[in-house]
């Protein structure tokens, strides 16, 4: 990587820019701070930061000190819940010390009872310290980050990822979207303990580019004037999920389109969950009139075991989809190709090939399946966890390539993901993939922000389907027709005769950090 010691990370609304000499000039006192405390090489230490500069003052101190950063959620939703999940971290990853910035400090309670058991160490009390971190280099299998995952279909696990690893993924996002120091500005609002977020800000550090950084209430409580600081900022580059380009569409009425300018966006990257092709084409036609170019949208697919990069499309091309039937999808495991639009057809947009250092490849019973054939993705490489941390089941075949649980099939040597083998729905001895049952309703109008998702009950008469929308319907008639059409439009679309349609209010799906649907977690909602 080219490193460019001018580059700066500007965090918006905090009136601060963090350049890259200063961010080594801090972290090294930061990291003496941190050793005179007692933290040693090969230490897990928690760190509570949002998005601000401490987050990467604390991550490259730590790196310093050869110890493994441990990012820790923010509090968000239910206290107990929180608290929960902090603790489990905390206990899995055996983390004795959690790095604290000031702002964090001051949440008190929660965060006094989230991080009960471990040592809190304060940023404010650490910093300035006189030192120098001497010693030997630190090794490139020496552990630098344990990310945990969202945990979509199961409990968040602790990835461990070495040095060598963060620092393949980080030169593969490089690559393959020809990250330039001179000219590339990244801009980032998803929380920094996100992989997604996380790796995508420090492509850009330790490429040498500037960087924006927001907080994630910036995007979600104003999205147009997000949208205006992005692109004043001359970001080209930003790294979202699916569903937060629906957002924008929602967030930035027709009229307002023109005059933002948006021809700058070179890479929109789109991830962390399924990409949706009538959200690509919905976003490309709201913000051409502002000169957003279809060729600037890539749909990738990654991950946090994998250093975040598994799969890129060709730099520059316009999002490809693949029209198949879906009911050899689901029935035959097999992408059979049929016209765009067709009855039982169902579209899956590419995400290209693998990165550079990386291999996947499509595995059923009978091993490697051939092109079009549907079964689990595998990958390995350089950039590729050895495994969880705590007492878990690892992810990994006999011959060491990292089963993912995500769904696919190769086409021309590209990837598509059709779905997650522990959300497959079956009823009556058939297969059902719950996207395409969202996909028939996703755009009815009384579905609030196209929010629905579908899991299966089982039962001892071969089970449900279950369906829950998120709406304003008011209860009684305008419900009672609400559901009828629900239920009308499965029918049709998807083939499903029987289908159990519950209306929740807004907001009640649950979802990961990135806004990934919890499907699993529906059966615990009331009603």
């Amino acid at each position: 990587m080219r490193i460019r010691p001018s580059a700066v990370v500007r965090f918006a609304g905090e009136d601060c820019s963090l350049g890259l000499k200063t961010l080594s000039e801090q972290s090294a006192s930061l990291a003496s701070g941190l050793r005179a405390a007692g933290v040693r090489p090969g230490d897990r230490v928690g760190l509570l930061m949002g998005n601000e500069p401490d987050f990467l003052r604390g991550l490259f101190a730590l790196s310093r000190l050869g110890a493994a950063a441990c990012p820790l959620p923010l509090p968000a939703g239910g206290r107990d819940a929180y608290v929960g999940r902090v603790q489990g971290i905390l206990r899995t990853a055996g983390v004795r010390d959690v790095l604290v910035s000031a702002r964090l400090a001051r949440l008190g309670a929660l965060t006094g009872r989230a991080l009960e058991g471990a040592r809190a160490l304060g940023t404010a009390e650490l910093e300035g310290h006189a030192g120098t971190v001497d010693g030997p280099a630190v090794p490139a299998s020496a552990e630098a980050v344990v990310q945990f995952t969202s945990g979509s279909t199961a409990r968040p696990k602790g990835v461990r990822l070495t040095q060598a690893n963060v620092l393949a993924g980080l030169r593969a996002i490089s690559a393959g979207i020809a990250l330039r120091p001179d000219s590339d500005r990244a801009a980032v609002w998803l929380p920094l303990f996100h992989d997604m977020g996380l790796f995508g800000l420090l492509s850009a550090v330790l490429t040498g580019a500037d960087a924006t950084v927001w907080t994630p209430s910036a995007f979600v409580k104003r999205p147009e004037r997000w949208l205006r600081e992005m692109t004043a900022d001359g970001c080209t580059a930003c790294a979202m999920p699916n569903f937060a380009y629906d957002y924008l569409c929602d967030g930035v009425a027709a009229e307002d389109v023109p005059g933002l300018d948006l021809g700058r966006w070179r890479v929109a990257f789109n991830g962390a969950e399924p990409v949706a092709d009538a959200a690509l084409r919905r976003f490309a036609r709201h913000f051409a009139p502002a000169g957003f170019r279809p060729t600037a949208m890539m749909p990738v697919y990654g991950m946090a075991e994998a250093t975040l990069a598994v799969t890129f499309p060709p730099l520059g091309r316009e999002p490809r989809t693949d029209w198949a039937d879906r009911r050899a999808l689901a029935g035959d495991g097999l992408a059979r190709p049929v016209p765009a639009g067709t009855a039982h057809a169902r579209p899956l947009v590419s995400v290209g090939s693998a990165v550079a250092g990386l291999e996947i490849r499509i595995t059923g019973e009978s091993g490697v399946l051939p092109e079009r054939r549907i079964g689990e993705i595998e990958v390995r490489g350089a950039s590729v966890t050895d495994g969880y941390v705590g007492d878990v089941a690892q992810p990994f075949t006999a011959d060491g390539w990292l089963r993912t649980g995500d769904l696919g099939y190769l086409a021309d040597g590209e990837l598509y993901v059709t779905g997650r083998r522990k959300e497959m729905m079956t009823l009556r001895g058939e297969n059902h993939y719950p996207e395409d049952v969202e996909r028939a309703v996703r755009e009815h109008r009384l579905v609030h922000r196209r929010r629905c998702a579908a899991y299966s009950e089982p039962g001892e008469d071969g089970g449900s389907i279950v369906l829950v929308v998120e709406s304003t319907a008011r209860e009684g008639a305008e419900r009672d027709a609400f559901v009828a059409e629900l239920r009308g439009m499965v029918r049709s679309d998807a083939g499903l005769d029987e289908v159990d349609v519950r209306v929740v209010p807004p907001d009640t799906i649950p979802r990961t950090s990135s806004g990934k649907l919890r499907r699993l977690a529906l059966a615990s909602l009331p009603g």
